[in-house]
C-alpha cells in the first residue's frame, strides 16, 4: 500500500511504495557512484524538476546513486519549509490552504525517494544499501517533524471538526477525514514529553528495519547450497544443472554446482531433486537463516523490534500493534482476524494432514518396491512425493506444462490479452525509454478510446541485487489534482535461463504474473482527484483483493489456449492436459493454506503481545514454536512459509498484516462468484469491476467498495470451496 500526496512523499521515503507480496553489489547501469561521492544539490539534479519523459517516467539514463543523497536532502528541507508555511499561515484554515496545499508538497523528495525505494528494492548495490542505513533514521524523523508539529495538527483538526459544512464533495471529506486520522495515529495529540519517545522508537524502529532486511538479502545469497558434482541434482532438467553451473563458477567454485535460495521456507528445487539428501540439505540451509548466530542473525532485532512496537503501541493507546495497526484496516480488530483464521486452521491442518498420508503410503510403497525401508514424510519430502501423488492423479507434472508457458508469450497472449478481453485496453512494446536494467520490458498502454492509459514495465528475472518475492509498484501515480497518469511495474523472481535458453515459467510463476498484473491494474485505473487516494491506497488488508481476482484468468479456459503453446512447435498445450490442470486446481490446498496460516497466525501471534511478554533473543526461535503450537497450525511436515528471522513481510509494511491475503481472498471468492454468475469473461463485468472499484482506489471505505461491486457483505463460504476446505476430502 501507498499513500501519496503529502504521505506519497512521507511513505516513499520511509520506503512503504511496495505492495506485495535479496541482493548483490552489481550496480544498476550508469549507477556506480557511491553515496560519499554525492554531487552537490544543482539542478543537474533529475530529482529537481519533473521528468520530461512520456507520463514523466524517470531518466534512468540519468539517475546516478550520487543524485540521491542531495535529492533527499533538498527535498526534505524543501518539504518542512512548505508546511511550515501552511501551519505559519495568519489566515483561518481552508481546505485549499491546508488539506490540498500538504497533498502538493514534498515534490522533490517524492521523485527521489520513490524511485530510490524501487530500485533498492529490484536493484540494489553498495551505495544504495549504505544510503538506506543512513537515511531510514532520517525519514523517519523527518516524518515525525511534520506530524507531532502541533500548529499543523490544530490547522488539520479545524478542519475536521467542520468538515460535513465545507461544501465538498465526498472525496474531499475523506481526505479531511484521512488526515485527521493519520496525525492522531502518529501521535499529534500526545504530550511534548510523550513525543520525543515516540520519535526516539521511531528512529530506532527505521534503524533496525533497515538492517533485518539487508541481514536477510545477505544471508539469502550467502546460504546458497554448493554441491560437488551432478550427480547430487539428479532429477533437475539440462538447463537447471546448467544454471547451477553458471552460479558456481560466477561465485568462484567452477566445477561445482550452486543451488541459489529464494527467501521463502520452501525451495523450488525441493520439487524436482530425487537425491533426499540434496533436499534435506536445501532445506535445512533455507529454515536456518537468520538464527545460526552468524552476522546475519536477527533474532535480536526481532525482539528488539517487537519490544518497541509494543511500547509504541501503548504510548499511542493500544493495547498492542497488531490493535494499533488493524484499528486503520478492514478487519478493524485483532479478534476480527482471530475469529476468520481460527476457522480456516483446523480445516486447512485437517486437509494437510490428509495429503500427508497420501504422501506417506507413496513413499512406503516406493521403498517397498526397492525392497529398501521406508522413512517418515519430512519437510523436505512434501513438494517431491507431492509432484509424484499429482502426477499419479493427474497424470501430468510441472515439466510437461513448461515447454507451453514461454514468458513473453504469457505476458503478451495470456495476461495483457485477459485484460484486452475484459477492460478493452491494448499494450504495445517500446524500446526508446531508458531503463534500470537490460532484461525488463516497457510497454504503453492505451484505453479502449485509443488513448493512453499508463506505461508498464516488466521486470521479472531474479538476481542477488534484488529482494526475493513478487510485487507491483508505482514511479509515478494517477491523480486529478497534478495531472499525473501512472507508470507501474511488476516485478518477479523467475529464474533466467543460461544464454540462449528460453524462460519456461511453473504454473506457480504463471499465476504469479496474472497475480502482480491485478495489481498493476489497480495503479493503471486510478481515477482519482487527490494523490492520497490514488491506485494501491487502500487498507493492507484490502489491496491484493483486485490482485487475486486477476488470478482467475490464467486458467479461464479461452485466455489459456491462447498462450498455452508449445515455445517451439507453436502447437496449443492438448485439451487433455488442460482439463487436468484444471482439475488439479484444488490440489495440495492443505499443504498451501496450512504453510500461509502458519505464518499469517505467527505475525499475530508477535504483535498482540505487550512489551514484557517479548522474549529475548535467545528465546525468539521457542516463541515461535509455542505460538505455532498454540494455534493449532504446528504440523511438523507443513513449516511456516516464512519463520520469524527472515519474515521480512511482519518487518515492514506488513506487521500484524500478513492475515491480508486470506481476508482478501475471502473478498476474491465473493467476486468470482459474482463474476461466473454473471457470464464470466465478459467487457459489461470488466467496466463493471473497474467503475466501483478498480478506478476509485482509497477515495471511498474500502468495503463498501466492494459492497458496490457485489451487492452484498462479503461471505466466507465461497473461499472454503475456492481452497477446498468445505469439508470435502481434497480430490
Amino acid at each position: 500500500m501507498k499513500k501519496t500526496g503529502l504521505y506519497l512523499a512521507l511513505a516513499a521515503a520511509l520506503g512503504l511504495g511496495m505492495t506485495a507480496c535479496n541482493r548483490t553489489d552489481a550496480p544498476a547501469s550508469g549507477s556506480a557512484a557511491t553515496a560519499e561521492t554525492a554531487a552537490p544539490a544543482t539542478q543537474d539534479n533529475p530529482f529537481f524538476v519533473q521528468s520530461d519523459l512520456p507520463l514523466h517516467y524517470p531518466h534512468f539514463d540519468r539517475i546516478k546513486d550520487a543524485d540521491f543523497g542531495p535529492a533527499f536532502d533538498a527535498g526534505m528541507a524543501e518539504q518542512l519549509k512548505e508546511v511550515a508555511a501552511i501551519a505559519d499561515n495568519a489566515e483561518a484554515p481552508t481546505f485549499d490552504n491546508t488539506i490540498l496545499a500538504m497533498e502538493n508538497s514534498g515534490q522533490v523528495l517524492d521523485r527521489a525517494a520513490t524511485v530510490f525505494f524501487n530500485l533498492s528494492s529490484t536493484d540494489t548495490n553498495d551505495a544504495r544499501k549504505k544510503l538506506d542505513a543512513d537515511y531510514s533514521p532520517k525519514f523517519a524523523a523527518h516524518r515525525d517533524a511534520i506530524y507531532l508539529d502541533g500548529k499543523l495538527f490544530a490547522r488539520v483538526q479545524s478542519l475536521y471538526d467542520q468538515r460535513e459544512g465545507l461544501g465538498l464533495d465526498a472525496e474531499g471529506v475523506r481526505l479531511v477525514e484521512r488526515y485527521y486520522t493519520d496525525f492522531v495515529r502518529a501521535g499529534a495529540k500526545l504530550s511534548d514529553a510523550d513525543k520525543a519517545k515516540l520519535k526516539d522508537m521511531n528512529a530506532q524502529l527505521a534503524t533496525l528495519g533497515t538492517q533485518f532486511d539487508q541481514n536477510v538479502l545477505n544471508e539469502v545469497n550467502a546460504s546458497a547450497v554448493t554441491f560437488d558434482n551432478a550427480e547430487a541434482l539428479a532429477g533437475s532438467n539440462d538447463a537447471q544443472v546448467a544454471a547451477a553451473a553458471d552460479e558456481a563458477k560466477k561465485r568462484g567454485v567452477e566445477g561445482k554446482y550452486v543451488v541459489t535460495l529464494l527467501n521463502t521456507t520452501g525451495q523450488p528445487p525441493l520439487t524436482y531433486l530425487s537425491n533426499r539428501d540434496a533436499r534435506q540439505k536445501i532445506f535445512e540451509a533455507s529454515v536456518a537463516r537468520g538464527s545460526r548466530g552468524n552476522e546475519f542473525d536477527n533474532t535480536g532485532i526481532v525482539s528488539q523490534v517487537m519490544k518497541l512496537r509494543a511500547e509504541r503501541a501503548a504510548l499511542l493507546g493500544f493495547p498492542n500493534h497488531a490493535a494499533y495497526s488493524l484499528a486503520d484496516s478492514t478487519a478493524k480488530t485483532p479478534e476480527a482476524v482471530n475469529d476468520m483464521l481460527g476457522k480456516l486452521a483446523p480445516a486447512a491442518v485437517a486437509n494437510a494432514t490428509r495429503e500427508a498420508a497420501e504422501l506417506q503410503k507413496m513413499i512406503d510403497q516406493e521403498q517397498a518396491a526397492k525392497g529398501e525401508p521406508t522413512f517418515k514424510l519430512e519437510p523436505w519430502d512434501w513438494a517431491f512425493y507431492s509432484e509424484k501423488v499429482r502426477q499419479a492423479k493427474y497424470d501430468f507434472d510441472e515439466s510437461q506444462l513448461k515447454p507451453y508457458f514461454e514468458m513473453k508469450n504469457v505476458l503478451e497472449n495470456g495476461v495483457f490479452f485477459a485484460a484486452t478481453q475484459l477492460y478493452g485496453i491494448t499494450f504495445k512494446e517500446r524500446t526508446d525509454l531508458p531503463r534500470y536494467r537490460d532484461d525488463t520490458w516497457t510497454y504503453d498502454v492505451f484505453d479502449a478510446d485509443g488513448k493512453q492509459l499508463a506505461i508498464f514495465i516488466f521486470d521479472p528475472y531474479a538476481r542477488e541485487s534484488k529482494r526475493g518475492g513478487a510485487w507491483m509498484n508505482a514511479y509515478v501515480s494517477q491523480s486529478g489534482l497534478r495531472g499525473t497518469q501512472p507508470v507501474v511495474a511488476n516485478h518477479q523472481n523467475i529464474t533466467k535461463p543460461a544464454d540462449g535458453q528460453p524462460t519456461l515459467l511453473t504454473w506457480d510463476e504463471v499465476t504469479t504474473m496474472f497475480h502482480e498484473f491485478g495489481h498493476a491494474l489497480h495503479g493503471m485505473f486510478s481515477d482519482v482527484e487527490y494523490p492520497y487516494f490514488s491506485g494501491t491506497a487502500v487498507p493492507r488488508d484490502f489491496v491484493e483483493f483486485p490482485s487475486q481476482v486477476n488470478e482467475m484468468w490464467a486458467d479461464w479456459p479461452s485466455i489459456l489456449a491462447n498462450y498455452a503453446k508449445h515455445h517451439q512447435t507453436g502447437e496449443a498445450m492438448p485439451q487433455a492436459l488442460l482439463d487436468k490442470v484444471l482439475a488439479a486446481s484444488k490440489f495440495n490446498q492443505g499443504f498451501a493454506t496450512t504453510e500461509y496460516l502458519g505464518a499469517a497466525m505467527l505475525d499475530q501471534r508477535w504483535h498482540q503481545i505487550g512489551a514484557d511478554q517479548v522474549p529475548a533473543a535467545a528465546g525468539v526461535m521457542q516463541f515461535e514454536a509455542d505460538a505455532l503450537k498454540g494455534d493449532g497450525i504446528y504440523f511438523r511436515p507443513v513449516p511456516p512459509r516464512y519463520r520469524t528471522p527472515y519474515f521480512s513481510h511482519i518487518m515492514g509494511g506488513y506487521a500484524a498484516g500478513y492475515y491480508a491475503y486470506i481476508w482478501s481472498e475471502v473478498l476474491d471468492a465473493n467476486t468470482q462468484e459474482w463474476i461466473r454468475a454473471n457470464g464470466g469473461l465478459k467487457r459489461e463485468n470488466g467496466d463493471r469491476f473497474r467503475a466501483t472499484l478498480l478506478s476509485r482506489g482509497g477515495s471511498k471505505d474500502a468495503l463498501q467498495l466492494f459492497r458496490d461491486f457485489a451487492g452484498h457483505d462479503p461471505k466466507i463460504e465461497p473461499l472454503l470451496a475456492k481452497r477446498g476446505l468445505d469439508s470435502a476430502p481434497p480430490r
